[in-house]
């Protein structure tokens, strides 16, 4: 490479680094100042209401994984491992849902919710959530990317369909039954409008919703917010941290790769 060449390449570096430096700087000062200024006071702001709102976004967001995963593989297992009239029919009209805004829905359901009593309460913000089209879009692909050896094996060997999915499909799934729990507890610890709706009562809101509410309220001042803010967002910085590595896996797996150690 010629000595021109190299000036080139140095000017266009220098050029994209004095590009992305500010761009990097205010995207993470307002984190590094939350950090700083909230960190202080965190404890603290869980002996307020911030801690209560944070105990119902925890019971909130794990309930509903556990319901997402739970019958996300098992309608999973059926559209890739069952073979039965309109199999591929039904799975469409499933997606199908995916293309109808979430905004439409949230009347629906309200009413619904409403009708049975569950508003202002757990159950009213856990019940709409239990079902995962994603989800079950997301481990269908991984199901159908597994050799079927172990299953016909098992089946010579007189094991029902419960049983394989529960011994030979779901422990391959495992990578990607962790991504799905890391993605949708994610999703629903952040979860805003439907909470919102559902919930009246301050003693019931989740995280997001109740810091907002206490923070109109002038109920929060000073580093205050910044120390619920800093609270509710400590679950997802945890998850960035130890959710790639299932990540990766669990794309792998739905890909039908090995999934490296």
């Amino acid at each position: 490479m010629s000595e021109r060449a190299r000036g080139w390449r140095w000017v266009s570096t220098s050029l994209r680094v004095a590009l992305a430096l500010p761009l990097a700087v205010a995207m993470i000062a307002p984190f590094i100042y939350m950090v700083a200024t909230g960190l202080p006071r965190a404890g603290s702001a869980l002996q307020t209401a911030v801690g209560h709102f944070v105990v119902n976004s925890a019971i909130v967001s794990l309930t509903v994984v556990a319901g997402q995963v739970l019958t996300s593989a098992t309608a999973a297992y059926a559209f890739a491992r069952l073979r039965f009239a309109g199999r591929d029919h039904v799975f469409l009209a499933y997606l199908a849902v995916l293309t109808v805004p979430v905004i439409l829905l949230v009347i629906p359901r309200f009413l619904i919710v409403d009708s049975l009593g569950w508003t202002d309460g757990y159950a009213g913000m856990i019940s709409t959530e239990l079902v995962s089209i994603t989800g079950i879009f997301f481990l269908r692909q991984c199901f159908r990317a597994m050799p079927r050896d172990l299953e016909d094996a098992a089946r010579l060997e007189g094991a029902g369909e419960w049983t394989i999915f529960r011994r030979v499909v779901m422990p391959q799934a495992g990578p990607a039954l962790a991504t799905m729990a890391v993605l949708g507890f994610a999703e629903q610890w952040r979860s805003f409008l439907w909470p919102l709706v559902a919930v009246r009562s301050s003693d019931m809101q989740v995280v997001e919703v109740g810091i907002a509410g206490l923070r109109g309220a002038r109920e929060l001042s000073g580093p205050d917010p910044m120390a619920g803010a800093l609270v509710a967002v400590l679950p997802l910085l945890i998850l960035c941290i130890v959710g790639p590595k299932f990540f990766v896996r669990g794309i792998q797996v739905a890909a039908g790769m090995t999934p490296r150690e």
